[in-house]
C-alpha cells in the first residue's frame, strides 16, 4: 500500500510555523513528514531558511507517531558527515525511532556558503559515497577512523546511539547514481516519475526498500490565486535537477525562470481545489514503482486550511489509488 507524506518546506516558513505545521500534518493523517535542509530559499519570494536540524528537534516533541525524514541533507560541504551522523542519531533518539536520514549530493545554492567552491557532479558523487560510508560506520558503533580522497575522520564515536539504527535514504537522478548508491542505502529518493529508476533500484538494492518521491501542489479554492502563488514561489521547479543543482543563489533562479509563465506552472503543478487533479499527478509515481509520495503545499501561509482539506478530501483520493 502506498504511503503519502507532507513536506515541511523550510524555504517558505519560519521554524515556529514549521513546528505547528508538523503537528497539523500529523493530525490530518499523513503517514510521514519530510523536511528540506536549506541555507537559502530558491527564490527570495519564499523568504525563509531556518536551520533544519534545530527545527527537527522541536518537531520530534510536537508530534507523536508520524515518521520524520530529511529531504535532503547534503553531507559533503556545509556539514561534515561525522556531524550529520551525530545529528541523525540524536533526532532518532528524540523522536522515539521515527527518523530516516535522507541524503543527497546537494545544490550550489546551499553549499557555496562555506567558501569551498562547487565541485563537478562526479566529484560530488564521490564525496557522497565516502560520506555515506562514514555515517554508516558511525551508526555501527565504536570508534571510526577514515582516510579517503575527500574526508578524514579521526577516532570519532557516537556516544548516544538509538536502539533502532537510523535508515539512510539517498537521492538519485539516473542509472549511474542508482548503481552507486543502491548498495549503500535503505531507501531511494527521486523527484521524477521514472520507472527506469525504480526498476534499476530494485535490481540493485536490498529487497523491499522504499522509493520516496515528492510532488508540489498549490491547493486553494481560488484557482487563479493558487496559480499565481505557485508561479511566484515555485517556478524554479521547472529548471530540473541538473540546472537547480548548479545555480548559486535566489537571484540566479529568478533570472533563470524569468520567462516561465503562469500557464507553464499550471501545466506542471496541480493548482486549485480538485483532489482528483492531485491524485492524477501522484498516479504516475505509483505506476513507476514509487512506494511513498510526499506532497508540498506551496505557500507558507496556506497550510492550515490545507490540512483540513487533506484529511477530508485529498488523502482519501490518494488512498483510493491503491
Amino acid at each position: 500500500m502506498a504511503r503519502f507524506g507532507y513536506t515541511l518546506m523550510t524555504e517558505q516558513a519560519g521554524p515556529r510555523a514549521l513546528v505547528r505545521h508538523a503537528h497539523g500534518a500529523e493530525r490530518a493523517g499523513f503517514d510521514f513528514e519530510v523536511m528540506s535542509d536549506h541555507y537559502s530559499p530558491w527564490l527570495s519570494e519564499q523568504g525563509h531558511a531556518p536551520n533544519a536540524w534545530a527545527t527537527l528537534g522541536a518537531v520530534t516533541q510536537s508530534t507523536e507517531r508520524i515518521e520524520l525524514m530529511t529531504y535532503v541533507t547534503c553531507p559533503i560541504m556545509r556539514y561534515h558527515p561525522a556531524v550529520v551522523a551525530q545529528q541523525a542519531a540524536t533526532v532518532q533518539l528524540l523522536s522515539g525511532n521515527r527518523f530516516t536520514l535522507g541524503l543527497g549530493a546537494g545544490e550550489n545554492l546551499n553549499e557555496h556558503v562555506v567558501g569551498r567552491g562547487w565541485p563537478p557532479v562526479n566529484v560530488r558523487h564521490e564525496m557522497l559515497v565516502e560520506a555515506v560510508e562514514i555515517i554508516a560506520a558511525l551508526f555501527d558503533g565504536g570508534h571510526v577512523n577514515f582516510a579517503g580522497d575527500h574526508f578524514r575522520v579521526d577516532s570519532a564515536k557516537l556516544w548516544d546511539l538509538p536502539d533502532v539504527r537510523v535508515p539512510i535514504a539517498v537521492a538519485v537522478s539516473g542509472g549511474q547514481s542508482v548503481r552507486r548508491f543502491a548498495p549503500l542505502a535503505d531507501a531511494m529518493i527521486a523527484v521524477e516519475p521514472a520507472a527506469e529508476l525504480c526498476e534499476e533500484w530494485d535490481r540493485t538494492a536490498k529487497a523491499g526498500t522504499r522509493k520516496i518521491a515528492q510532488l508540489p501542489i498549490s491547493w486553494d479554492t481560488d484557482r487563479d490565486a493558487a496559480i499565481t502563488r505557485a508561479h511566484e514561489q515555485f517556478r524554479w521547479f521547472a529548471g530540473g535537477w541538473k540546472v537547480n543543482a548548479e545555480l548559486p543563489g535566489p537571484a540566479g533562479f529568478a533570472a533563470a525562470t524569468q520567462f516561465v509563465t503562469k500557464d507553464d506552472v499550471a501545466e506542471n503543478i496541480p493548482c486549485g481545489a480538485d483532489p482528483d487533479a492531485v491524485a492524477a499527478a501522484v498516479k504516475p509515481f505509483l505506476d513507476a514503482g514509487f512506494t511513498d509520495v510526499a506532497l508540498v503545499q506551496i505557500g507558507g501561509d496556506h497550510q492550515e486550511p490545507f490540512f483540513a482539506e487533506a484529511k477530508e478530501r485529498i488523502l482519501p483520493a490518494l488512498r483510493a489509488l491503491g
